[in-house]
């Protein structure tokens, strides 16, 4: 065989194959010409010079500039003064060219796309803003009680207020069939609340077991709960930084406050973040996730979790197993090779960073080139001067009021929780939101691709068990791990249930963190699936408990992150010209892909 020409044509087969994909149409919610002249009211401004009185653009034609400049791509205009930012400005606009970069692998930055964002005046948009307010309210509440488990009075009365006032909208009961929730058109209960949408993800703890679980080494189970993941020779603990908490730990409900940060100042102080003395914790309440999510390197959860799942022996695809010789299911099997720069695991933690970067590039694009959404914190910024801005610019036109009253009970509890009385949405970090549009989310992008790789590799029907029984040297096998279920007939093997294992969680002890605990409640066993269905949406519903994003970020942008890997998987399995391989990946909307080689 003549190896530059294979190595050509197999290149050539992947062009080909990209090439041969329809290039979607990029479409947007229409936001940003209809509001054009309320100087972009509904658009992306951050770090542009804003009006003190409105909140809005100082002007128009900044924007402008700001638009020509991410539509040609160049550097240079975000350099030169052809974009002229806020007189305060110290924060970089995040990569806004990135979008219309070219990549040599997957599918092209604008070869995948997301669906109009809700647009200003729909039950959508005013549905998942009331989320992200409630959210705000619920920052500092336990965990335990988006699980029904209510551990004090005082908890169990906040949530309660809070889906009553979900409830009480008169859309929630239809939902919303482009981006449906998992109360499916139902009155939300505490466990389906602010849950992610993908299978498995209401399942048990709110938290996905990757969030706190370490691995182990055989025999010691204890490690798991330790909640310490082995990076080779190395342990790094799953706990976080404890932030400062209540009213002094929410940031932006002062007008000028707001203003500042949206002309671009540099107002993040680590030191009144992270009050010293405060320590680290596990992850226990929605600001403990936000604060994950504020400085996690992207594909860092997902890296972890393909650790812990290393590290415990979880099975691949069935279909692939044999290839890697990883699980060694099969009593007496005589697999002499195994997988680790091919089918093992130095190859499948390579590529759940590697898609990230290719999501990036994607998402970029949607956020600049197509949607350039203006962020929650904006739009509560207009809510706050909702009466200002009808009347200046719309003469008449309740556009910013509407949406005010249609979440009025809301609205009304922010504005008693903040001190100043504004509608302003409390922030979890004192700079707000990053430098770059809503739509799509990087974070929830990333979270699809890199889960996506995930489950194209690992064995998804596994559960999680808490075994203790003795193997046939009579040793005891007191293990935490996932293992795949037995199928009938079939003999128990290390790699398979057997009838003393049991469902097995943990949760933190309590919201001080300290400690990880089994959890009492739970009666089924956690999948594989499920709990990385639940990753995903742990990580990109974090970054709304933050006050960043909106559901509708998480929703979109997880399935655009699907697509990338999907699509590069399918390319690199043009690369393997020996053995015949098969994936079958769970999408995040319970449809099966499958990818073979030749």
């Amino acid at each position: 065989m003549d190896r530059r020409q294979w190595s050509h044509d197999m290149r050539v087969s992947a062009a080909e194959r990209a090439r041969a994909r329809e290039h979607p149409t990029h479409k947007a919610n229409g936001d940003e010409q209809k509001f054009a002249t309320a100087n972009y009211a509904m658009s992306f401004t951050k770090g542009l010079e804003h009006d003190c009185a409105t909140g809005l653009v100082e002007k128009p034609e900044h924007f402008e500039a700001f638009r020509t400049a991410i539509d040609k791509g160049e550097i240079a205009a975000f350099q030169d003064g052809t974009v002229p930012p806020a007189n305060d400005k110290e924060r970089q606009w995040e990569a806004p060219t990135a979008g219309v970069v070219g990549d040599l692998e997957g599918p092209d930055a604008q070869a995948v796309t997301m669906p109009p964002a809700p647009p200003l005046g729909s039950d959508e948009l005013a549905y998942e803003m009331a989320e992200v307010y409630e959210l705000a309210l619920l920052r500092d509440e336990p965990f335990t009680v988006f699980e029904g488990k209510m551990t004090t009075a005082a908890a169990s009365k906040k949530i309660t207020h809070s889906l009553k006032r979900l409830n009480a909208l008169q859309y929630t009961a239809d939902g919303f069939p482009g981006r449906p929730r998992k109360h499916g058109g139902k009155l939300i209960t505490p466990q389906q609340a602010f849950r992610g949408s993908a299978p498995g993800a209401d399942a048990g703890p709110y938290l996905s077991q990757f969030m706190l679980i370490g691995n182990h080494s055989p025999g010691n189970p204890a490690e798991v709960k330790n909640g310490e993941i082995m990076y080779g020779p190395q342990k790094i603990s799953q706990k976080v930084p404890a932030a400062q908490t209540g009213p002094t730990g929410d940031f932006m409900t002062e007008w000028n406050d707001w203003l500042k940060v949206q002309n671009g100042a540099n107002t993040r102080n680590n030191s009144v973040l992270f009050p010293a003395g405060n320590g680290w914790k596990f992850i226990a309440t929605p600001r403990d996730l936000a604060t994950y999510v504020h400085d996690d390197a992207l594909y860092q959860a997902y890296l972890n979790a393909c650790l812990i799942l290393l590290g415990m022996g979880a099975s691949f695809d069935p279909a692939f197993d044999p290839l890697s010789g990883h699980g060694q299911q099969a009593k007496g099997a005589n697999w002499e090779a195994g997988g680790f720069a091919l089918y093992g695991g130095p190859h499948i933690l390579t590529l759940v960073t590697e898609v990230a970067t290719r999501a990036l590039k994607a998402v970029r694009f949607q956020k600049f080139n197509n949607h350039i959404r203006l962020r929650p914190e904006a739009l509560a910024a207009r809510i706050e001067k909702a009466a200002d801005i009808d009347n200046c610019y719309f003469y008449g036109e309740k556009v910013f009021q509407d949406l005010e009253h249609s979440i009025a009970d809301t609205v009304n509890a922010i504005r008693s929780g903040n001190a100043s009385g504004t509608a302003l949405l409390p922030m979890a970090f004192q700079e707000g939101s990053p430098m770059h549009p809503a739509y799509g989310a990087g974070h929830a992008t990333v979270a699809g691709a890199c889960v996506t790789v995930l489950k194209a590799y690992f064995d998804t029907s596994a559960v999680l068990v808490h075994r203790k029984q003795k193997n046939g040297d009579g040793k005891a096998d007191n293990e935490i791990a996932f293992r795949r279920p037995l199928k009938k007939g079939a003999k128990t093997g290390k790699h398979t249930l057997s009838a003393d294992d049991m469902p097995v969680a943990f949760v933190p002890k309590d919201a001080s963190g300290n400690q990880l605990v089994e959890s009492k409640n739970l009666t089924t066993f956690l999948t594989l699936e499920g709990e990385l269905n639940k990753l995903a949406a742990n990580i990109s519903i974090g970054r709304n408990m933050g006050g960043v994003h909106y559901f509708s970020d998480y929703y979109d942008s997880l399935r655009m992150g699907e697509e990338i890997a999907i699509r590069m998987l399918e390319e690199q399995a043009l690369c393997y010209s020996t053995d015949p391989f098969v994936m079958s990946v769970p999408t995040f909307d319970g449809d099966v892909v499958r990818i073979g080689a030749r």
